[in-house]
């Protein structure tokens, strides 16, 4: 999960095309075959996870004890690879830099379905009171062992397994990379998967999930405004002071407010449900502004309000890249059929919707959601009765719960046997 304020831009697709009706053409006919290969699954998936449980947490302790930052996986993605192969999981390195994806056969026909999990830690800058080293800050080490526990538990129950589940462990994510460079290496290639899923930490009761459908993650835009003049740096001044008045939210800045973030976005109609998150920096005789908002139409209005006030001020220049970075938007189907299966398999107190997008992060994910259909969910990773800041993403004092583990394996096994 990006909290960088300074990325390479591109814009998404519109989602929900052929792709995703397809999707909802197999759901609407096979949703009941599909519930019946999950529930006769759910007892082995049970089985094999708990007798997987500590090996998990041992691994996930030693990635903790080896971050790599964005691009300098290699020791990570080293330890997936030899995990999978050991699983009989053919495997391909060196996908968009230090990718990895592993693709697992069924014994009976079926569909491909794909689970995303992202490997790199967080850069010092971008961690909050952090260390002066890439950490693991953001869950990703939680992220990969999810993945890799997955990988095992189906491979385990392989002779049960209808179509192929393509596992793609992307580097890069922190710096919005590595999505696009796997995409550009011929990551579909390996295999092309009618759709694709992935877990991320959050700060919710360990073992709960919640489904973003039709929310997710805001995309990100720039932009540079550039003054002339002897009195330009002052004006730029008071130029950056009028662009920040339109943001609608600010960064939290108390425990109390991450407490009230989280629950905003856990609730309908709440000021997240519409927001500008926005930020401009005086620089001389320039304004450097970066800013994220929702929905993601709102970037065009949002661009020509910045023009109008900084041509008003009397800027020379008002630079834009061709397109915003794309937000991640989770397709409401596909989002809403892994809520009925995720309620029905480990309890309805257990599973929620998210009703917002996190204003101030982002997700590379979003190029792989262009391409196909999908699901983007929350684990919860906070043990009872601990303070706010060891379960938010890319705090230094992050320190997630790691039956977390157990529970995103048991999930994300038995929702990928569904939906194969």
């Amino acid at each position: 999960m990006s909290h960088s304020q300074e990325r390479a831009l591109s814009r998404r697709a519109v989602l929900g095309g052929a792709a995703a009706g397809v999707a909802g053409a197999w759901l609407a006919s096979a949703g009941p075959a599909a519930a019946a290969a999950s529930a006769s699954l759910s007892s082995p998936i049970d089985r094999i996870a708990a007798r997987l449980d500590d090996r998990l947490v041992a691994l996930r302790r030693d990635l903790h004890s080896h971050p790599e930052g964005p691009g300098q996986e290699r020791r990570t993605a080293d330890v997936v690879a030899r995990s999978l192969r050991a699983a009989g999981l053919d495997v391909t390195t060196g996908v968009g830099g230090h990718g990895v994806v592993a693709v697992l056969n069924g014994v009976r026909p079926g569909r491909t379905v794909a689970y995303r999990a992202d490997m790199d830690a967080v850069p010092p800058g971008d961690q909050v009171g952090g260390a002066t080293t890439p950490t693991h800050v953001c869950g990703h080490d939680i992220h990969t062992t999810v993945g890799v526990g997955v990988a095992l538990v189906l491979a385990r129950l392989r002779e049960r397994l209808a179509g192929r589940v393509m596992f793609v462990f992307q580097p890069a994510e922190e710096s919005l990379t590595g999505a696009r460079a796997m995409l550009a290496d011929g990551v579909f290639d390996i295999a092309r998967p009618a759709e694709i899923h992935a877990l991320h930490c959050f700060p919710f009761p360990v073992g709960e999930f919640r489904v973003t459908s039709g929310f997710g993650m805001p995309g990100q835009d720039r932009g540079t405004i550039t003054l002339t003049g002897p009195d330009a740096p002052a004006r730029a001044e008071r130029l950056a002071a009028d662009l920040a008045g339109l943001g609608t939210v600010t960064r939290p800045a108390t425990p109390a407010a991450l407490e009230q973030l989280v629950t905003d976005l856990q609730t309908p109609r709440t000021p997240l449900s519409r927001f500008v998150f926005f930020q401009a920096r005086p620089s001389g005789a320039q304004v450097q502004v970066v800013y994220r908002c929702w929905p993601e139409p709102r970037y065009t209005e949002i661009r020509a309000e910045v023009r109008r006030r900084a041509l008003a001020a009397g800027a020379e220049s008002v630079d834009f890249p061709p397109e915003p970075f794309p937000a991640m938007l989770s397709p409401v189907r596909e989002g809403r059929a892994l809520e009925r299966h995720l309620r029905r398999t480990i309890g309805r107190d257990r599973v929620s919707a998210l009703h917002a997008a996190v204003p101030f992060s982002g997700e590379d994910y979003s190029l792989f959601l262009n391409e196909v259909p999908g699901t983007y969910t929350l684990l919860g990773i906070r043990s009872p009765g601990q303070r706010i800041e060891t379960s938010y993403p890319h705090f230094g004092t992050f320190k997630p719960d790691e039956r977390a583990i157990g529970h995103g394996v048991r999930a994300m096994a038995g929702w990928l046997a569904a939906r194969v």
